[in-house]
């Protein structure tokens, strides 16, 4: 049993010690907040999805006058 003791401590210190320098690094990462190039894309992501729900406004207009039961059919 005694033999098993020492690699398991050695192991278990150097995983540990790996661990809460992951783990720190990763909450400071997270609490910086968006890079530059992060918060642009987040930008375009914002202006593609209010496009696409002019877009999605406009053919609902377009159905509703030509087709206005096709809201009844699913």
């Amino acid at each position: 049993m005694g033999w098993i003791v020492w690699p398991l401590m050695a192991f278990f210190n150097f995983c540990g010690a790996l661990w809460l320098i992951l783990h720190y690094r990763g909450q400071r990462n997270a609490s910086q907040g968006l890079s530059g190039d992060e918060h642009e894309q987040l930008q375009t992501l914002v202006m593609r999805a209010e496009q696409m729900q002019e877009r999605i406004k406009t053919l609902e207009q377009i159905l509703d006058e030509e087709a206005p039961q096709w809201r009844q059919r699913r």
